[in-house]
């Protein structure tokens, strides 16, 4: 057997970077790590000469797992995106501006739409797409969630993910409309405003994530991409539940904070407000609390629940954790979860909602 040399031998953990690491530092952007991103707004992004004139920051936070990533972009006025193609998907939400955006292929013509603040899109896999600033004064900025990471280390070729021309017709053959917002439908690669298609809550039950939770789905670019928006009252908060990794919460309205940890004794807080951005780690359990007097909305963009437990079982909400499920019943709760939530309401001047549906609830 041949003695190793200091070539082969192995790199150490510390010193080792993936493709992906190593392609993101090409961009010549900075990475933010972490828990949650208090504000998306608010974050300071560096020129991103390779997109054009415009400016980005990279977010890979902890409860993605390597599983997927964020980046943050920012166009200035009249300005537009380089062209740009790759294999891997990707989900974009406008955190501020008005522009277009034209996708294509090779053999396709191309197609553009327009967007506002709050709308949601999806792009097709390897089709060339460019974004435009529409507006004279006021620059865009929008949040991505993409599957680089996984498909950059697992092919371990830029070219072949960035310079491939093959065409997914399965995920879009140039079809007419096709980001042309369908309603009545989870099946849609476009939503105008993601606020204003989600329902609006109503009286606290225990149904669904409980608390009053509603939601709408999105199922974008044929089924691949999964997410959805999930709104609850005020002074109200959802079941402790958990999930895969990499579902990128993204916070549109209302205030308040996360309990989320590995176990029921290891529960840590992550306050939010609009423009929060926070991951919860694969198979934490956590619930959502709203404090403030205004309802809470949410987008969640990810494809963890599509990922299997380990195991190979699928995540069941219709079950509590003693039988074998994934979502807590109120009742599963200790009182000490409730009362602080009492407590901050109280501080905000609002009331708790859910005398009807909590036992350790004092507002009966």
């Amino acid at each position: 057997m041949e003695a190793a040399t200091a070539d082969s031998v192995q790199t150490p953990a510390s010193a080792y970077k993936s493709p992906y690491e190593q392609w993101k530092e090409s961009q010549r952007l900075d990475t933010i790590r972490g828990f949650h991103v208090p504000n998306l707004l608010d974050l300071e992004l560096k020129p991103w000469l390779a997109r054009g004139t415009v400016a980005g920051a990279f977010i890979n936070l902890d409860g993605t797992g390597g599983f997927n990533d964020t980046y943050v972009l920012e166009i200035p006025p009249q300005a537009q995106v380089e062209p740009w193609r790759h294999i891997f998907e990707e989900t974009i939400f406008i955190l501020k501006g008005h522009g277009s955006t034209t996708v294509w292929t090779e053999e396709g013509k191309k197609q553009t739409f327009e967007w506002n603040e709050r709308s949601y899109f999806s792009l097709p896999p390897n089709a060339w797409h460019q974004h435009f600033n529409l507006s004279g004064s006021e620059p865009v900025r929008y949040v991505a969630m993409t599957s680089a990471p996984r498909i950059i280390d697992s092919f371990k070729d830029l070219d072949f993910v960035f310079n491939n021309p093959y065409v997914f017709r399965s995920k879009f053959n140039s079809e007419e409309n096709y980001f042309a917002e369908k309603a009545g439908t989870n099946l849609t690669n476009f939503v105008a405003d993601v606020l204003a298609r989600n329902p609006v809550p109503g009286g606290v039950t225990t149904g669904g994530r409980g608390g009053g939770t509603v939601a709408q789905g999105y199922n974008m670019v044929n089924g691949s991409v999964r997410s959805h928006s999930q709104a609850w009252p005020s002074g109200a908060h959802s079941t402790f539940h958990r999930h895969g990794p990499g579902i990128h919460v993204i916070l549109l309205q209302g205030r308040g904070y996360t309990r989320l940890g590995p176990t029921w004794e290891e529960l840590e807080r992550v306050d939010w407000g609009p423009g929060s951005m926070f991951v919860p780690p694969e198979g934490w359990w956590h619930a959502h609390f709203c404090t403030s007097r205004e309802h809470a909305v949410f987008l969640a963009i990810g494809w963890g629940t599509d990922k299997p437990k380990p195991g190979g079982k699928q995540y069941d909400y219709s079950k509590s954790p003693q039988e074998g499920g994934d979502q807590y019943r109120f009742s599963d709760e200790t009182p000490d979860v409730h009362m602080e939530f009492e407590a901050e309401l109280r501080v905000n001047g609002a009331v708790c909602r859910m005398g009807a549906v909590h036992p350790h609830c004092t507002f009966k």
